[in-house]
């Protein structure tokens, strides 16, 4: 790649060009707008419906709102086919760009403006409107990312992009209790609101992306089936397309039920909240951020191969670090020591695989294949851990819990090296550009 060979030679200050470039900082925008309206019905909801006395059985209730981005892939076909009127003259990524945002905008005032002591079914069907509007938003602004950034962009881009989701999400947070404080929650909302002008913006800067390409133009009621059916046909028709779609369903589990039950593990150990804020909030935190930035840098100097491989490896033994924890006990050094690795492990795991996906999609279906995968990398991981991670650890402990944590992502890393040995990592990336990079890197 020549981005890696110049940089290799530049010194420390080439690795930061690539970050700067563009593509990057548009990616970078991109993910500020598409972290926010997780953040408004996440945290910040129910922090507002706490302080409005609403009881707890209802306020977990709206959790459901979330179940929009799982079954976003039931709608992204309309995004990669339908042209809009009026704006579709700008072209069909930056026309959804600008629609999405406008309604995620929309809905999160809504959203604000309804009063959950007087309506908290009107407060119900508007974070259903901000969940289906963002999961929409997210299907958009992940097509936009993937075919404006080059191949050989696409670690750095993942990882700027997950910058930006934390930041957006982080910042829309923060400064929705802070507004909320001193000018109620529906003005906080309505501020809140302009978080999607980033990605406005940069659809207006970077234009359409160079790499889109329109999928063959169909009529009638064959143009609907062949929205949903061609991107899975073309998908499934590739070598080893099965497997890729195994290793996507498991390579996450263990990760998650590992991250699922670490605040039950210090709270068991003793840590008080001051030291898990310290460990687990803030030096975790920047070690996650560490970790994407060494992932695009990875991902940039390895190739797509190497850099999955090495990150389901770190991954996997950072599980190990949480079990030497559940034996050593309360143990500040050695909890900074874990929360770091992990959370390294993750932010480079995060980078590699998601650029990985970004690979896997043809571009006359970007947003379909991309909402699919990113949808079975997360379902499958979810559902089991959120049945069984709790029973696990009452009838194994937290030392056996976590042992078994490893031996469960082992699948995932030993699947991809079989990829790897067999060619099914190329074969199954279907860009030509992105095979090439792919290969050599």
């Amino acid at each position: 790649m020549t981005t890696s060979l110049s940089a290799a030679r530049g010194g420390p200050l080439a690795w930061i060009r690539p970050y700067l470039e563009p593509a990057a900082l548009g990616a970078l925008l991109l993910g500020i707008s598409s972290g926010f309206p997780y953040a408004m019905i996440g945290a910040t909801l129910t922090t507002r419906l706490a302080q409005g006395d609403i009881d707890k059985k209802s306020v977990t209730a709206f959790s459901l709102a979330f179940l929009a981005y799982n079954f976003k892939f039931l709608w992204a076909p309309l995004v990669d086919r339908m042209h809009l009127p009026l704006l579709g003259r700008f072209g069909q990524r930056r026309s959804w760009l600008w629609l999405s945002a406008a309604c995620v905008a929309a809905a999160v005032a809504f959203l604000g403006l309804a009063d959950p002591a007087t309506s908290l079914g009107t407060v119900a069907m508007a974070a259903i409107a901000v969940g289906v509007a963002g999961a929409t938003f997210d299907i958009v602004i992940d097509a936009y990312r993937i075919e404006l950034l080059r191949p050989e962009q696409l670690g750095v881009g993942s990882g700027m992009s997950q910058y930006g989701w934390r930041i957006g999400s982080v910042c829309a947070g923060g400064l929705a209790l802070l507004v909320a404080e001193r000018a109620g929650w529906s003005t906080a909302y309505l501020l809140c609101a302009l978080f999607a002008l980033p990605a406005v913006i940069t659809g207006l800067w970077l234009g359409e992306p160079l790499r889109h390409r329109e999928p063959a133009p169909r009529r009638g009621f064959g143009a609907a089936v062949s929205a949903v059916v061609a991107p899975l046909t073309e998908f499934f028709r590739r070598t080893g397309a099965w497997l890729v779609l195994l290793f996507v369903l498991l390579h996450k589990i263990g990760d998650t039920l590992a991250n699922l039950t670490v605040r039950l593990l210090l709270d068991d150990l003793g840590f008080s909240n001051t030291e898990i804020t310290t460990y687990d909030v803030g030096f975790g935190f920047v070690a996650y951020l560490v970790g994407i930035f060494a992932g695009g840098l990875i991902y940039a100097r390895l190739g797509v191969k190497r850099a999955v491989m090495l990150s389901l490896v770190l991954m996997a033994v950072s599980n190990l670090s949480f079990a030497a924890l559940a034996h050593i006990g309360h143990d500040n050094h050695f909890l900074a020591f874990t929360i770091g690795f992990e959370n390294f492990a993750s932010g480079i795991g995060g980078v590699a695989v998601v650029a990985y996906l970004s690979a896997l999609c043809n571009l006359s279906f970007t947003a379909t294949q991309f909402a699919l995968l990113s949808a079975a990398a997360s379902i499958v991981g979810r559902v089991f851990t959120g049945t069984s991670a709790g029973a696990l650890i009452e009838s194994l402990g937290y030392f056996q819990f976590y042992l078994l944590t490893t031996v469960i992502a082992l699948p995932g890393v030993l699947l991809f090296w079989w990829m790897i040995r067999n060619g099914l990592v190329e074969s199954t990336i279907v860009e030509p550009d992105t095979r090439a990079a792919a290969e050599n890197p």
